[in-house]
Parts: structure tokens; C-alpha cells; sequence
């Protein structure tokens, strides 16, 4: 929906004035490279994608937050002249805790009346919860004239994930939601924060991004062996070189000297990680030099590297990087996103987008009778902003 249809939406919700209506809006995002990385003090290369949540508001004259969703039909209303309950339906956590970040801080004294649409698909790898809080955030802080650095309100946003829905994300996803820039992708240093804008404007470029449409259970119990067998690595390995405090800092000779006496698991998910690190870093540079031939056999290696060593693939994703491979234009693809189901992320030549999504409409099925990929093109897109 427009910007206009949103504000004409918004008024029959919510009759009044429409002198002081806002709208914000903050993108998902997706992880060119850099997966499984961030926990152990690596380096991600997220971007922006143009699809977004849309908040349109009015400020109220007390501290409630009334709050309607287009995507589900869904409403909830909370006040922040106290701690923020967190007694609503799931999805409203995400706002609740956005809200409570910034009463904490004493940021936020008016409440609004908020309308909120989103096109980022839910449960797609693509962030959509991140790019809620974002918006939530940046929707009351300009409602009560206030602001923040955009460092502090991704952590801010990071701590409501953690605390209300209780989701022990990364710091990639806010970040990139708050910093995104149009045109590039974000190469964030995940122990110091620090942040590089990479260029990724060539007209004659795109990313796909094709959802398996799949998600395999068990997923938050394979996430949480993952960690720990990093860790077992990083024990193991500090007993021969006790500098090390996470996989960013060991090398592939030192994890070869510590081979002996580790558990292989470990081992392999060790050597994921550290060249994962590597990948991520050298990929920002080859974008940086357009050279992405060099681009796509990153990505290639990083899903061989994240299907083999780090385990974290499944058959449908396979499929759609296999698929990719076969389509002139395609330079890499890739999984994204913690795995099991969701995205593949692939770097292609604009002209080449409509030959890639046929082969998978036509070849997906075929290998996996009953599913469909959804697939679509995207470009770098900017970061939260008021519209």
C-alpha cells in the first residue's frame, strides 16, 4: 500500500485531525555473507531490502499506545506511563518492548495512535521482527520530538527482542534496520560495532532473494548446539593458546594444532566460523572493487561451507543454490539467515532475474513436488527514515 492509501486507512480507524499524522518506515533486511559468525565476534555484510513496516501516527494527548496491524488484523493498545505490560498477543511484543526501551530512558512521555503495514514476509529470514521495533521506536521518538543515535536505538531495539519476546538475537538485524544506507550494504564488526558502508549501487546488478517457503522443527535446539560446540572449540583451542577468547581470533594453523584431542563436531563447526570470518571480510572488499565474479564464488563457498561444516543447510535450500548455478547471470547464491529453511540470497546481472526466477518456478517443484519458492528482486534501500 502507498504512503497515501496508509494515511486514508488511518483515518477511518482513527477519526480526527490529519494535520499531525506521521508515517515512518524501517526495511528488513538480508545477510549478504557473514552467517553464524555474529555470536562469535565475526563480521556480517547485511543490506537493506525495499521491503519495509510502515507506521502511520498521530500523537495522543496521554501515554497510551493504541496500535492496529493491517498484515493480521490485529490490535493491541499499551500505556508507557508505566512499565509496559507484556500481557497482549505475541506479535505486540515486539512494539511493547521497543516502547519500554525508550521509557526506560525516559525518551517517550506521549503516546500515539499507530496503523501498522508491512510487506517483509514473516518468518522468511528476512527480519521482519527487527524492522517492527525500528519503526515502533523511531515512530514514538519523533512523536515526542526526541531522538537518538542510531547505535543506541538498534541496541535499544536488541534488548526489547531479548526481553519482551524473548529472542536471543544479534545486534545485525536492528543495526542494519536503524543504519541502512541506499545503495550499500553494511559491513558490521560484531565485537567493537564499528561499521563500513560497502557501495552496492550498479544499476546493472541485483540480489534475489527466493524463499523455500520451508521451515524445519527443531530449529531453536540445533541454534543453541551450534553456540555451544563454538564454545567447546574455544576451550579446547585456549588450552594451547590461552589468548583466545572467541573463534575471531584463531587461526586455521592454530585450529589445526589444536585438531588432536577435540571434538570433531567442534572442529567443523570451528572451521565454518573462522572461514566464514575471512569470507565476509573479502567479499566487502570485492564488492568495494566490483568484482563480482570474486563475490559469487564467496557466497558459492560460504553455502558449502554452511551445508557441510556448520550443518545448518536442508535439501530445499540446496535445490535452490543448485538451481542458481545453472542460470547465465547468476555471479553466487547462497542460504541466508540461521538455516533450516527460509532464503537463499543471490547476486545476479539485472537482465539475467527473469531467466532465474522461471528455472525456479519451473525446476523447484519438480524436485520437491507440492512446494513453491517465492522469489523476488531487490536493491540496497535505506534505512529507518520519516517519510
Amino acid at each position: 500500500m502507498t504512503p497515501q492509501q496508509l494515511k486514508s486507512e488511518f483515518s477511518k480507524i482513527f477519526p480526527g485531525s490529519s494535520d499531525n499524522i506521521i508515517q515512518v518506515q524501517a526495511p528488513g533486511r538480508v545477510n549478504l555473507i557473514g552467517e553464524h559468525t555474529d555470536y562469535n565476534d565475526g563480521f556480517v555484510c547485511p543490506m537493506a531490502i525495499d521491503k519495509a513496516t510502515t507506521i502511520t501516527a498521530r500523537p495522543r494527548t496521554d501515554g497510551l499506545v493504541r496500535m492496529q496491524t493491517l498484515s493480521n488484523g490485529g490490535a493491541t493498545e499499551f500505556s508507557i506511563d508505566r512499565e509496559v505490560s507484556k500481557d497482549g498477543p505475541a506479535w505486540s511484543l515486539y512494539p511493547r518492548g521497543a516502547a519500554e526501551a525508550l521509557r526506560q530512558r525516559k525518551l517517550i512521555k506521549t503516546g500515539a495512535d499507530c496503523l501498522v503495514f508491512s510487506d517483509v514476509p514473516i518468518g522468511g529470514g528476512l527480519s521482519s521482527s527487527a524492522s517492527f521495533e525500528v519503526a515502533t521506536a523511531l515512530t514514538l521518538l519523533t512523536i515526542n520530538k526526541t531522538s537518538m543515535d542510531l547505535v543506541e536505538l538498534a541496541l535499544a531495539c536488541q534488548w526489547a527482542e531479548h526481553n519482551y519476546p524473548g529472542m536471543p538475537c544479534g545486534i545485525m538485524d536492528q543495526f542494519i534496520s536503524a543504519m541502512g544506507r541506499k545503495g550499500h550494504a553494511l559491513l558490521l564488526d560484531c565485537r567493537d560495532r564499528s561499521t563500513r558502508h560497502v557501495p552496492l549501487d550498479d544499476p546493472g546488478l541485483r540480489i534475489v532473494i527466493s524463499n523455500t517457503n520451508v521451515k524445519h522443527e527443531l530449529v531453536q535446539g540445533e541454534y543453541t548446539a551450534r553456540r555451544h560446540q563454538c564454545e567447546t572449540a574455544v576451550r579446547s583451542i585456549s588450552k594451547k593458546f590461552p589468548d583466545i577468547k572467541s573463534l575471531r581470533d584463531v587461526t586455521l594453523d592454530q585450529l589445526d594444532d589444536s585438531r588432536l584431542g577435540m571434538d570433531p563436531t567442534a572442529f567443523k563447526r570451528a572451521h565454518h566460523v573462522i572461514t566464514e570470518i575471512k569470507r565476509c571480510t573479502d567479499f566487502a572488499d570485492a564488492l568495494t572493487a566490483r568484482d563480482y565474479a570474486k563475490c559469487g564464488q564467496l557466497m558459492y563457498a560460504s553455502h558449502a561451507s554452511l551445508r557441510d561444516d556448520y550443518a545448518v543447510s536442508c535439501v530445499e535450500l540446496d535445490t535452490l543454490v543448485d538451481i542458481s548455478r545453472t542460470v547465465p547471470g547468476v555471479y553466487g547464491a547462497r542460504m541466508t539467515g540461521g538455516g533450516f529453511g527460509g532464503c537463499i540470497v543471490a547476486l545476479v546481472k539485472a537482465d539475467a532475474v527473469a531467466a532465474l526466477t522461471k528455472k525456479i518456478d519451473t525446476d523447484y517443484p519438480k524436485k520437491h513436488p507440492g512446494k513453491h519458492a517465492t522469489t523476488f528482486a531487490t536493491t540496497a534501500s535505506a534505512g529507518a527514515h520519516v517519510l
